[in-house]
């Protein structure tokens, strides 16, 4: 839809007219924004920081998925997997060869794009539903290698131990600490998903997804830019990955598995697909929802005793499952959508109708 815009303010150059924050008082909101969350541990809970930790870290994780999926048009159910692929890189790096986790970590992403390509090879030949197939094998092979091969190396299905983040002698071993590492991945990936999405690059995606022949007869190379968006996509995942698995400091092939990468798919559902702030919403609600389904366990156990053993568990895909279904017939464009026409309505009141 086309960006509305209030009267009076208009543009005198290029550079302004492609500007994401316009106004002064859009920066010193986000900057405000920014530091409240910097300063999180100063004044939240350690739960309430702990909840930001897994929500920033699912927020890296779907934003590579919008490139592929939302931008691209390429439907992927290994995302979880190449998670799975960065998070042991990165462990054994640090563990086994000593690296920093600062250099572990972009190594991890690279080795993950690379699985990610090999991964995005059928998607030449197939897509749709079949595309979807092909990229579920990632999330039974991958799991499956690090069961089975290199015992001695990843120890099996009881996975490997991972150490802590250090940097300058200060260990990231709490939810406080490790905070500032999210924060700070997650701006930085956002700046870049972002700037991608506005680059040849994120329009050839664009094409390919609304029209593949078409962008084909055009000159796109059809091959290219979808190998670009599966290599893109799990290097995102490889740095969740990464940050996850420093965070939790264990690793299996259990870690990440299939309900994951269904759960990113409807996180970017919900949040709205091809947007840029559809990863931030999507991720955002789901992971409330699950805290909610936490939180109300033990009144569901109190009005069901028979149900208690499994109770929070069943209501966790309960509530997704739920919320789901009612964004795809009430919302199918998701919120990101719904944040367009709000932000429409306001800037024609009075005559938002």
């Amino acid at each position: 839809m086309a960006v509305l815009r209030p009267a009076g303010e208009f543009d005198t150059s290029y550079a302004s007219d492609m500007a994401t924050i316009r106004q002064r008082w859009q920066w010193w909101l986000l900057l405000a924004f920014v530091v409240a969350l910097y300063a999180l541990p100063f004044y939240a809970s350690q739960s309430v920081v702990a909840l930001v930790n897994r929500i920033g870290i699912t927020i890296i994780a779907v934003q590579g998925l919008n490139l592929l999926t939302g931008y691209t048009g390429q439907i992927s159910l290994g995302q979880a997997s190449f998670m799975t692929a960065g998070g042991y890189i990165s462990a054994l790096l640090v563990n086994n060869l000593g690296w920093p986790f600062f250099a572990a970590m972009p190594a991890a992403a690279l080795g993950a794009g690379i699985v990610g390509l090999l991964f995005g090879l059928p998607s030449l030949r197939v897509k749709g539903f079949y595309l979807t197939m092909a990229t579920l094998a990632a999330q039974f092979i991958i799991p499956w290698f690090t069961r089975n091969a290199f015992p001695k190396v990843l120890n099996g299905a009881q996975g490997i131990n991972v150490q802590v983040p250090v940097l300058f002698g200060i260990e990231f071993n709490t939810p406080q600490r490790y905070i500032y590492l999210t924060l700070t991945v997650l701006i930085l990936t956002t700046i870049v998903a972002h700037n991608i999405s506005r680059s040849r690059l994120g329009r050839a995606f664009v094409a390919v997804r609304d029209h593949d022949l078409a962008a084909e007869l055009l000159g796109i190379n059809l091959f290219k830019y979808k190998l670009q968006a599966f290599f893109l996509a799990a290097v995102y995942a490889g740095i969740a990955g990464s940050l996850a698995a420093h965070q939790i400091r264990h690793i299996n092939s259990e870690t990440f598995n299939l309900i994951d990468s269904v759960m990113f798919m409807g996180m970017l559902v919900i949040g709205g697909l091809g947007s840029n702030l559809g990863p931030i919403f999507g991720a955002i609600v789901v992971e409330m929802l699950i805290e909610g389904a936490t939180l109300f366990g033990p009144l569901f156990i109190s009005l069901f005793p028979s149900t208690a053993a499994g109770a929070v568990q069943a209501l966790r895909p309960l509530f997704f499952g739920a919320a789901l279904m009612l964004f795809l017939i009430f919302e199918p464009r998701g919120l990101a959508h719904r944040w367009q026409l709000f932000k429409a309505a306001w800037r024609l009141r009075p005559f938002s109708y």
